[in-house]
This record gives C-alpha cells, sequence and structure tokens, in this order.
C-alpha cells in the first residue's frame, strides 16, 4: 500500500482496538503497575478486561491515558 494514499499510516493507533491495547497492558505490565499509572478503580478492584472495557468506552479521559500508556510501552520495548 503506498503511504501518500494512506493518511493513517504513521498513526501507532490506527486499526488497534482498545481490548488489545488492555490485553498487551494487561501481559506485560499487569493490573497493579496499571492502576499507578492510571489511577482508577476498574484497574484497582477485581478487575477484570470486561468491566474495564466497559469503563474505558464510556469515559474518554480514562481511555486517553490508557492509550498513552500504552504508547510510551510500545515505544520503550526493544526491536
Amino acid at each position: 500500500m503506498d503511504p501518500k494514499n494512506n493518511p493513517h499510516s504513521n498513526d501507532p493507533m490506527h486499526g488497534v482496538k482498545l481490548a488489545d491495547i488492555l490485553e498487551y497492558l494487561v501481559a506485560n505490565l499487569g493490573w497493579e503497575e496499571m492502576a499507578n499509572f492510571v489511577n482508577i478503580r476498574c484497574f484497582k478492584n477485581n478487575p477484570t478486561i470486561k468491566s474495564s472495557l466497559t469503563f474505558l468506552r464510556r469515559t474518554p479521559w480514562a481511555r486517553k491515558e490508557v492509550e498513552e500508556l500504552y504508547l510510551k510501552c510500545i515505544k520503550a520495548r526493544p526491536l
């Protein structure tokens, strides 16, 4: 695909689902560490992917913080 015809080609979030972001963060950081970065109850009290997805889909500020955490993690990982 020609990058000139795809304006999202440089966007690391393009095509990434929120569920995939959460699964990546849980696998690499764990719930406790995620709660240290993003102070929300659904990461602290009986955390599940399902409850977190529900909350993040309804709370734009929290979703933004989780997406920023994800971007920091993928930029920090060694190639």
